[in-house]
C-alpha cells in the first residue's frame, strides 16, 4: 500500500508536521462554524416576533395569547418572564436574568473555538516557518564551501509554506467568530430592549390593579 503521503500535495508534505495540525484545525473550524450556521437558522436568534406581539397585547391591555413553539431565544425568554409576572420585583428581576443568561450562554456555545482557533493559527504557522528556516540554515552550513543558493531559497520557500497556510485557517475563522459574536451580541440588545419595555408594562399594570379594586362595585357597597 502506498503512503499516505504520495497522495497529498508536495506544497502540503513539505510544510511537515505543522500543516497536519493546520489541517486539523481547519476542520475543527469549519464544523463549528456548519454547527453554529444550523443552530441560527434554527433558532432565529435576532427574531422579536412573537416577543413584540406579547408587548402589544400588553400595551392595549389584552390578555396576550400563548403561542405555538417559540424557536427564539428573544421570544423564549419574553414569554417565560411573562408567566413569572407573579413573582417579587426582586425575584423576577433575577429570573429574567437567569433566563437570559441561559438563552445567551446557548447560542454562545462553540465561539470560544473559533476564537483559540483563529488566534494561534497564525502562531502555529509562525512556528513552522521559523523551523523550516532553521533546516535551510542548517542546510546551507553542511553544504560548506559548496553553496548552492537553491538550497537556500527552496528552504525559504518551504518555510513560508506554514505561513501562509496559517493565516489561510485563521482569517476566515476570525471572520466566522466576529460574525457569530455579532449575532449573540444583537440577540442580547435586543433581548435587553424587550425586557426592559416588558418592565416598565409590569409596573404599570401592578400600578393599576388597585384602581380597578376601588372601582368596584362591590368594594364600594362594602364601605
Amino acid at each position: 500500500m502506498p503512503p499516505i503521503s504520495l497522495h497529498l500535495p508536495e506544497w502540503f508534505v513539505s510544510g511537515g508536521a505543522t500543516m497536519w495540525v493546520l489541517a486539523l484545525l481547519s476542520i475543527v473550524a469549519l464544523a463549528t462554524l456548519i454547527s453554529k450556521v444550523l443552530q441560527f437558522a434554527r433558532v432565529r436568534p435576532t427574531s422579536t416576533r412573537q416577543a413584540d406581539q406579547l408587548l402589544d397585547a400588553l400595551r392595549q391591555g389584552q390578555q396576550p395569547a400563548r403561542p405555538g413553539k417559540l424557536t427564539s431565544p428573544i421570544d423564549r425568554v419574553l414569554w417565560e418572564s411573562w408567566q413569572n409576572q407573579k413573582l417579587e420585583d426582586a425575584a423576577w428581576q433575577e429570573e429574567c436574568l437567569r433566563l437570559a443568561r441561559t438563552a445567551l450562554d446557548d447560542l454562545r456555545g462553540g465561539l470560544r473555538v473559533l476564537e483559540v482557533i483563529s488566534a494561534i493559527a497564525p502562531l502555529l504557522g509562525l512556528l513552522g516557518t521559523v523551523f523550516g528556516m532553521i533546516g535551510a540554515f542548517q542546510a546551507l552550513e553542511t553544504a560548506g564551501s559548496q553553496v548552492d543558493p537553491s538550497i537556500l531559497s527552496g528552504g525559504i520557500w518551504e518555510a513560508l509554506l506554514t505561513t501562509a497556510a496559517g493565516l489561510t485557517v485563521a482569517i476566515p475563522t476570525l471572520a466566522a467568530f466576529h460574525w457569530a459574536d455579532r449575532s449573540v451580541e444583537q440577540c442580547r440588545e435586543k433581548m435587553q430592549d424587550r425586557l426592559s419595555r416588558l418592565k416598565v408594562l409590569r409596573n404599570s399594570h401592578a400600578e393599576s390593579e388597585p384602581l380597578e379594586e376601588d372601582h368596584d362595585p362591590s368594594v364600594a357597597h362594602a364601605y
